[in-house]
């Protein structure tokens, strides 16, 4: 399907507009809207396939909300173009994930149609509850609905808010975006019908009737009456677990279909104040678009591409990802080691254990969205003697850090954390930016953790993590392409707290964790040629630190520079208790580069690094400003001081 022209979506600027319109122009709008997304995801790459499959749903809803005075709450934000398109927003979605430009999720301050702001995943329902909550205590009389994936609805915190909004009855819509079914047409119809019939005033009215009628019977009669017509419902329509938490559950229906869309949400609409109502809707991941359909990823996040072939532009790598390089390392140990398996929270190749899941598919877990769980899952199997590796984004581990306190730390159990997406992840912004791994993880004891300079180190230290099974450890690595370091053949364990000296230097030490180990080592040549030279050292560990190194460096150096691509309170806090603990700082200059103690937005890695004062620039400014010299090299009359010393 391919629409030139978009005379409809050119009348709409905001909802408003859209209620305008008659119902039987409402499709034309989907199909609008839909190929508008085609065109500018194509351009700017993004999240295509989630939004692709809600764009009926999207037009229904603000056709029959009245948004923004109605709150209307997506869940992560992945499928949240559509909507962008429809609030105002379609002029700029060619600045779509890029600086300045618009959020690939929704956020409260860039649109008042955008109520509540997520990049994580189950969190529409608890928002959505909370909203309407409010409005009761404020004797408002607006509707708020929640919209959340099947995928989303499975975590825990989902399952603790629909439990919370069953009890306090509050006006609540929850929209169940099921796109991992497909409905063959005669059941589809048949569901379509009865929706649309459970969800109508009259059969609300007969139900309340028919029950107060029951409770005239016998207890016996009653509850055998209630519970046929509950047996009714979940045989043809599987709403009995969402009945059991105190909603009314009204589906499947099809969300390409506005015919059964429209009645459906007129419905909930109408009747909202007798509770939360639960409506499930499947859609189509991909939908309307051939090579998204087809894809078996349905075109989840892409790059620019090829709106006819759908062939997506992407870069020849130079060098393997620390993604492929985890996966391909832990899949070629576990070949020797029969105690390793993988855990991860539905993000199996994200993280790379799909390459170890095709080896050893037996040890291989993926939880779903359910950190928490994960964490203490991976507990449970250390007591027994395995070797858990928890693959995790660093954004997501945040979600299970009190079980990562509780059932790890305390318990001293050797459950190693693969924290993929550490550091900056550009276009992602700052729900997904892993910046506070190093702080949260180094405050605890019992744990050890690890940052590889390159995808050699990476290997090494996963070797490292297998072989710890005394206490808990984690190896934290970026997103993206390594450095094309060399791989080892046969990675070898490190030595627990102990770092490297890479380069010797004089007056200067910079004492880098991670992968700014490269930048710090440009910093240092670009120095040299002004005739100042450095000690570049690696730590490796960001906990046990390496206090003989640091040592060395404080006690030989006038100025110490410590660099790291996280927030405040993680690897250089360490390093300077060391210092101020031991008298080192006699005579000695400190200064400690990490991330903003801000949330940046999303933007290339390289500028978001810039901003941050961590790139090769960044760390010679500070050295520079930090000898009072400019960026010649030359000193500066009347320089204030402004050191630690």
């Amino acid at each position: 399907m391919v629409i030139k022209d978009t005379p409809l979506l050119d009348q709409i600027n905001v909802p408003s507009d859209l209620r305008k319109l008659d119902e039987n122009q409402l499709q034309q709008v989907a199909d609008e809207v839909r190929q508008d997304m085609i065109q500018s995801v194509s351009h700017t790459g993004g999240h295509l396939g989630a939004g692709l499959g809600v764009v009926e749903l999207t037009t229904a809803l603000h056709y029959i909300f009245n948004t923004p005075d109605d709150r209307l709450i997506w869940d992560v934000g992945h499928q949240c173009y559509p909507h962008k398109i429809l609030t105002g927003r379609r002029d700029k979605m060619l600045t779509m994930r890029q600086g300045e430009g618009l959020s690939g999720f929704t956020k409260r301050k860039e649109s008042e149609y955008d109520p509540f702001g997520a990049g994580h995943s189950s969190t529409s329902i608890s928002a959505g509850l909370g909203m309407a909550v409010a409005r009761d205590l404020a004797e408002s009389d607006n509707h708020v609905v929640s919209v959340i994936g099947d995928g989303s609805i499975s975590a825990g915190m989902a399952f603790e808010a629909m439990n919370n909004a069953g009890a306090l009855k509050s006006n609540l819509t929850v929209i169940l975006n099921d796109n991992e079914m497909s409905i063959a047409p005669p059941v589809g119809a048949m569901s379509a019908y009865l929706s649309k019939l459970l969800s109508s005033k009259s059969y609300l009215s007969l139900r309340d009737i028919m029950k107060k009628i029951a409770t005239k019977f016998p207890d016996p009669m009653e509850k055998a009456a209630a519970r046929a017509e509950e047996f009714a419902r979940g045989m043809v329509q599987g709403g009995t677990l969402f009945e059991e938490l105190g909603f009314y559950y009204i589906g499947p229906i099809d969300g390409h279909n506005m015919d059964h869309l429209i009645p459906v949400l007129k419905n909930a609409r109408e009747e909202a104040e007798r509770g939360p109502f639960l409506i499930h809707v499947i859609t189509q991941k991909g939908k309307g678009y051939q090579p998204a359909e087809q894809a078996s990823d349905k075109y989840h996040g892409v790059s620019k591409f090829d709106i006819v072939t759908g062939t997506q532009v992407k870069s020849q790598p130079k060098a393997p990802t620390y993604t492929k390089v985890f996966g391909e390392t832990l899949t070629e140990l576990a070949k020797h080691d029969d105690k390793i398996v993988a855990i991860n929270a539905a993000m199996p190749s994200g993280t790379g254990l799909n390459i170890f899941d095709a080896a050893h598919p037996d040890r291989c877990f993926d939880v779903g969205i359910a950190e928490q769980h994960a964490v203490t899952f991976a507990a449970g199997m250390a007591c027994e003697g395995f070797k858990p590796f928890a693959a995790i984004y660093s954004t997501f581990l945040q979600r299970g850090y009190d079980q990562i306190v509780h059932d790890v730390a305390i318990q001293n159990l050797p459950v190693r954390f693969a924290i993929d997406r550490a550091g900056f992840v550009g276009a992602d912004g700052s729900t997904h930016c892993g910046a506070f791994d190093i702080t949260f993880l180094a405050s605890l004891p019992n744990m050890i953790v690890m940052a590889p300079s390159d995808e050699a180190e990476l290997a090494h230290m996963i070797a490292t993590a297998a072989e710890i099974d005394n206490c808990p450890s984690a190896v934290r690595y970026p997103r993206g392409e390594g450095n094309g370091a060399e791989l080892p053949e046969k990675p070898e364990a490190l030595e627990i707290g102990k770092g490297r000296i890479i380069r010797e230097g004089k007056s200067i030490a910079i004492l880098s964790i991670g992968t700014r180990l490269d930048d710090a080592l440009k910093a240092a040549d670009s120095l040299a040629s002004m005739g100042i030279n450095c000690t570049v050292a690696d730590a490796r560990f960001a906990k046990p630190v390496d206090t003989e190194l640091v040592h060395k460096l404080a006690s030989e150096h006038d100025l110490l520079v410590t660099v790291e691509e996280g927030s405040i309170g993680g690897f250089s806090t360490q390093v300077m208790d060391y210092v101020v603990r031991n008298d080192l700082t006699q005579g000695l200059k400190i200064r400690n580069l990490f991330m903003p103690d801000t949330f940046q937005d999303h933007d290339k890695p390289e500028k978001q690094l810039a901003d941050a004062g961590l790139d090769a620039d960044g760390i010679q400014k500070t050295i520079l400003d930090a000898l009072g010299k400019d960026n010649m090299g030359h000193n500066i009359q009347n320089s204030p001081a402004g050191l630690v010393e």
